[in-house]
């Protein structure tokens, strides 16, 4: 068993680490006060090749792996929640589908500027009716002419104001069973009848997008569907496990963060004549955070591992999405508890951190669905 970090991925590691704390750091209020997407960050990830780590050169990627991506999540979460959200929507969402299941021509077309950095993505599944139900999905795809006429609701999407392309699920057919056809089907994101809002007002991961899409009589040529559309349920649950990798490396990043500041705190913050950090109460709840971000640690990195290996993974997928989620929203608030009324501040940070950590407990699988995976993983 090697747990180390190959020679590539510590260099990936360094260099998203730098980029975080000089460019991404100085920002990160200004983003979450303001609710404000930085897109300006997003084209120097995309010139950094951060947005193709997991993809071949041929597809304008980097050539790198699963593991090298959970890095570099884990280190942009580390120090700002929102950029590492839409980072994350973009790579696992937003490219990887198309990256999977996509044609050749649709490989070089619409993932090929994803993976380059030069535009953004999206992934519109969710509906007002269909989170957790996502077969419950009302949206429909009529195929016409040669084309497709989508007509329906999502909302909770992540990019969808910033991308160029957004891959859409919808009801395309009944199988023999009675039951919906779930396919997914490319729509630029310029394409007449397409409606982009942002009605909501978040609690955290402010400065990521999230926007409600009305689809209005979209048309779409029949070549823009994405697979197998007989097995587009299956190809989105595939997509969402690899997503699940990403968004437990993001609650890991938060983790780490919350363990960092509120041990730094702790040496300085003297009560009673002496640093509260000397003082078993603090001790033991920083043992605890430490413990849970090293277990939350392996647990991502066995899951990427596993997928890089093409072995199965979902089960380890909802494993470390649940574990590295609740780690992060435990990590947050004893951080805001070991800084006292400080903690409650935003000056000191550790409040957004709780406020980012708590949406990763909902997305890409609420906590539920994920020990409703892991229980019939295990033959419930």
């Amino acid at each position: 068993m090697d747990f180390e970090l190959s020679k590539e991925q510590t260099m990936i590691r360094k260099m998203v680490r730098d980029f975080a704390e000089n460019v991404i750091k100085p920002r990160t209020v200004e983003i979450d006060t303001q609710a404000k997407f930085p897109l300006d960050i997003f084209k120097q990830m995309g010139e950094l090749g951060l947005m193709g780590i997991p993809f071949p050169e041929e597809y304008g990627g980097s050539g790198g792996d699963t593991l090298s991506y959970a890095v570099a999540v884990e280190e942009i979460g580390r120090v700002c929640g929102s950029t590492g959200l839409s980072y994350a929507a973009n790579v696992s969402l937003g490219a990887s589908p198309i990256y999977y299941f996509g044609t050749e021509e649709q490989k070089q077309h619409f993932l090929k500027p994803i993976a380059q950095g030069k535009v953004l993505a999206s992934f519109g599944l969710t509906e007002p009716n269909a989170g957790s139900d996502a077969g419950g999905t009302k949206t429909t795809a009529i195929l016409q002419n040669d084309e497709y006429v989508i007509n329906g609701e999502k909302c909770f999407i992540t990019n969808a104001n910033y991308a160029d392309t957004i891959t859409v699920t919808a009801v395309t057919g009944k199988r023999p069973d009675g039951k919906n056809i779930i396919s997914a089907i490319l729509v630029p994101a310029n394409t007449k009848g397409l409606k982009i809002t942002s009605p909501y007002d978040k609690m955290g991961v402010r400065g990521s997008d999230t926007a409600e899409i009305i689809l209005d009589n979209v048309h779409v040529p029949k070549e823009n569907l994405l697979g197998d559309p007989e097995k587009g349920f299956k190809q989105f649950l595939y997509t969402l496990d690899g997503g699940r990798i990403s968004i437990a490396a993001l609650g890991l990043g938060i983790a780490q963060a919350s363990l960092e500041k509120a041990l730094a705190y702790a040496k300085e913050r003297s009560q009673f004549g002496k640093s509260i950090a000397n003082f078993q109460a603090i001790q033991f709840k920083l043992a605890d955070m430490a413990m849970e971000v090293e277990l939350a640690r392996n647990m991502v990195y066995k899951a990427a591992w596993l997928k890089d290996h093409n072995k199965p993974f979902t089960k380890e997928a909802a494993y470390a999405k649940l574990f590295a989620t609740e780690t992060a929203t435990r990590a947050a608030n004893q951080a805001i508890q070991i800084h006292g009324g400080y903690g409650y501040m935003r000056e000191y940070e550790v409040e957004r951190y709780l406020r980012d950590a708590k949406l990763l407990e909902i997305g890409e699988g609420t906590s539920e669905v994920q020990r409703m995976v892991i229980a019939r993983q295990l033959g419930c």
